[in-house]
C-alpha cells in the first residue's frame, strides 16, 4: 500500500483538519471533528445536514457552505457518523427552522440518522436511493445512494436559501430523489487505509458492472469492453428503470470514483449524451468530475436527473461550497 499517511489512526483527523484550514473562509470544524459546519449560518433557514463514511471526498464536507449543507457528519472510512455526530451538528446549526438530513440508503447510515432525528427536535429526513445496479445490496436493504445524493443536495439546497419550510423541503428532496438514477462501473479495486490491501481482485482485462461506491459487488464481473458499450448498457438500465419518466430535459453527471482522469470522464459523457440524446432525453445541464468517489478506485457512474423548470433552476442557483461554485 502507497498512501499519503502519517498513520492509519490518525488519516481521518489529520486530513479534516487540513481540509477545514483550506477552505476556513466557508466552514469550520466541530469539537472532536465529529462535524464540518458553514461558518456563517442564516438565520430562520433549515438547516440542512448529510454524512456519512470517509472515502467519498469531496462527499459530504465538500458540499458544505453557501447553497448546499449546513453540516456533515464524517464516519471513519467507508463507516457511518454516529447519532451524537448528528446530534451535535444538528444543534449547531439549527437556527430555529428545523433540520432536513439527506441520508444515503446504507444501513449504518439510515439507522444512526434515525436515531438522532428521535432524540432531537423539528427534524425530518430524505433517504437517497438512486442506484439502479441491484435491489440489495451488502449493506443495504433496497437500492443504494450514490452520486445522485449531490444533486439532491445542491436542488435542496438552493430551496432552502429561499426560505421554504422544512415539510416543503422534504417534498422537494424525495421528488428529485424519485427523479434521478445512477449506476457505476468499476476497473479497479480501492485499498481501505486500515487494511492495506485491495478490497477485492479484479484482472486487468476486467470490470466490476454496477459496483457500489464502497467496493461491494455488482451486477456481475464481465470483460473489459469498450466506452461506448459500458456507456450503453449503464444508460438502458437508467433509462429502463425510469421507464416513460424518461423523456425531456434532464441533468447528466459523469461521476469519477477517484482514480480516472478527467479526459476519461469526459469521453464517457460524450459516449453517454449521445445515447441518452437518441432515446428522447434533452441533456439541458451537465456535471463531469470526481465528486463521489471511492478512495483510489478507478472507474466512474453515470448519474441521470429528469429537469423540470423549477429544478433547473434550482441547479443554476448559487453556490459556495469547497468543491462546487457558480454564480457567486
Amino acid at each position: 500500500m502507497k498512501k499519503f499517511i502519517n498513520g492509519v489512526d490518525t488519516v481521518l483527523a489529520e486530513s479534516l483538519d487540513g481540509f477545514a484550514a483550506a477552505h476556513s473562509d466557508i466552514l469550520t470544524l466541530g469539537g472532536g471533528h465529529k462535524f464540518i459546519r458553514r461558518k456563517v449560518l442564516k438565520p430562520g433557514k433549515v438547516a440542512l445536514i448529510s454524512g456519512g463514511g470517509s472515502g467519498h471526498e469531496p462527499l459530504h464536507g465538500g458540499f458544505v457552505g453557501q447553497g448546499m449543507l449546513d453540516a456533515a457528519c464524517p464516519g471513519q472510512v467507508f463507516t457511518s457518523p454516529t447519532p451524537d455526530q448528528m446530534m451535535e451538528a444538528a444543534t449547531e446549526v439549527n437556527t430555529g427552522a428545523g433540520c432536513l438530513f439527506i441520508v444515503k440508503n446504507y444501513e449504518g447510515d439510515v439507522m444512526n440518522f434515525d436515531m438522532a432525528a428521535e432524540m432531537s427536535e423539528g427534524v425530518m429526513h430524505v433517504v437517497t436511493n438512486d442506484d439502479v445496479a441491484v435491489e440489495d445490496s451488502l449493506y443495504t436493504t433496497g437500492r443504494r445512494g450514490v452520486a445522485g445524493t449531490l444533486v439532491v443536495e445542491k436542488i435542496v439546497g438552493a430551496a432552502a436559501e429561499e426560505g421554504r419550510s422544512l415539510k416543503e423541503l422534504k417534498e422537494l428532496g424525495d421528488t428529485v430523489n424519485r427523479a434521478t438514477r445512477s449506476m457505476g462501473v468499476a476497473l479497479t479495486s480501492c485499498t481501505v487505509p486500515a487494511a492495506g490491501k485491495p478490497t477485492f481482485e479484479i484482472g486487468d482485462g476486467e470490470m466490476e458492472f454496477g459496483v457500489g461506491i464502497h467496493g461491494e459487488p455488482g451486477r456481475r464481473r464481465d470483460r473489459l469492453k469498450s466506452a461506448d458499450a459500458i456507456a450503453e448498457e449503464i444508460c438502458a438500465a437508467i433509462v429502463g428503470d425510469l421507464g416513460s419518466a424518461a423523456r425531456g430535459n434532464a441533468l447528466l453527471f459523469v461521476n469519477g470514483f477517484g482514480g480516472t482522469p478527467s479526459m476519461e470522464l469526459y469521453l464517457m459523457y460524450n459516449s453517454a449524451r449521445k445515447l441518452l440524446e437518441k432515446q428522447g432525453v434533452t441533456v439541458v445541464r451537465s456535471l463531469v468530475g470526481s465528486y463521489v468517489t471511492s478512495l483510489d478506485m478507478a472507474g466512474c457512474s453515470i448519474t441521470l436527473t429528469m429537469l423540470d423548470d423549477e429544478a433547473a433552476r434550482l441547479w443554476d442557483a448559487p453556490v459556495h461550497t469547497p468543491a462546487l461554485r457558480w454564480g457567486i
